[in-house]
């Protein structure tokens, strides 16, 4: 009697494996690489530039872009270009902040509301009213009332975020808990704090990556937004937003002064939406295949 031996798996290598997901996911990728891209302009802003962003120089106002100012000049003579990288570690910086904080925020709060029968009223009584104000005049309200600053306007972004991460985060734990691996743990019993951190905490990764890189990206507008209405960052302090806000009334005759920090910012926000999309066809790729 002979024996026939089956072939082993040959596991594929890295690189094809890496090959195969950029074939399936290329958005998620050039939205990395852009991010990546803008993240190391921000950390080496001294370096690229040897112009101080603050520097004044009446004698050189409004100058169009050329060699000695790739981006022109605003209407005080500071250099655009310098303003610009500066201003990229202001809103990446504004969006991965309020992302993380908003997202632990509401993963915290989503949590309670969905085990805890006694206090989902409570909870999600409070963020509908979050919700029924505007984010933005929400925030206009907030920096009214606090000291403008950086972490002002965090906290400013934040509190709108924090009821949307809520209701998802709720919503989900309603239908975990109902799932036969909970009762399983609550009937071998499991305390509550191990339920919620080892069982339903996991369930949560997927749809919570990719809300939060949409949170990052309304984040950075959001920024944008109230900089250019002079309720954000300090004027003193480079960013998209505070240039767009300072070149607005000379865009007849320096339409570069908003142009370049316009196209930072679009891109940035472009580059963490496709972040998110590519995340979502690879965390579920049933609905990608609807798509």
């Amino acid at each position: 009697m002979t024996t026939t031996t089956l072939p082993l798996a040959v596991p594929r290598p890295r690189w094809r494996r890496a090959a195969r997901s950029l074939r399936r996911h290329p958005m998620l990728y050039i939205g990395c690489a852009i991010l990546l891209a803008l993240a190391v302009i921000a950390l080496a802003a001294p370096w690229l530039t040897a112009v101080d962003p603050q520097d004044i120089n009446p004698m050189a106002r409004m100058k169009p872009p050329s060699a000695e100012h790739f981006f022109g000049t605003d209407a005080l003579g500071r250099d655009v270009y310098a303003r610009t990288l500066w201003g990229a570690r202001v809103s990446l910086l504004v969006g991965v902040v309020v992302a993380l904080v908003s997202t632990a925020g509401g993963v915290l709060l989503g949590m309670l509301a969905g085990y805890f029968r006694r206090l989902d009223a409570l909870i999600m009584r409070i963020m509908d009213g979050l919700m029924a104000i505007p984010g933005v005049l929400l925030a206009i309200a907030l920096m009214a009332t606090l000291k403008g600053g950086l972490g002002t306007v965090i906290v400013a972004i934040v509190v709108p975020e924090v009821p949307r991460v809520v209701r998802l985060v709720r919503a989900l734990v309603l239908t975990i808990r109902e799932q036969p691996y909970i009762e399983a743990a609550v009937a071998a019993g499991t305390r509550v704090p191990a339920i919620l951190l080892r069982h339903i905490l996991p369930n949560l990764f997927a749809p919570l990556m990719v809300q939060a890189t949409f949170i990052a990206a309304s984040a950075i507008l959001t920024e944008a937004v109230l900089s250019f209405l002079g309720v954000g960052i300090p004027p003193q302090t480079p960013s998209w937003g505070n240039i767009m806000a300072e070149g607005r009334n000379f865009v007849a005759v320096a339409f570069h002064i908003i142009l370049y920090p316009g196209l930072f910012l679009g891109v940035a926000v472009l580059a963490v939406n496709l972040v998110g999309d590519g995340l979502r066809d690879m965390l579920d790729p049933r609905l990608a295949k609807k798509l």
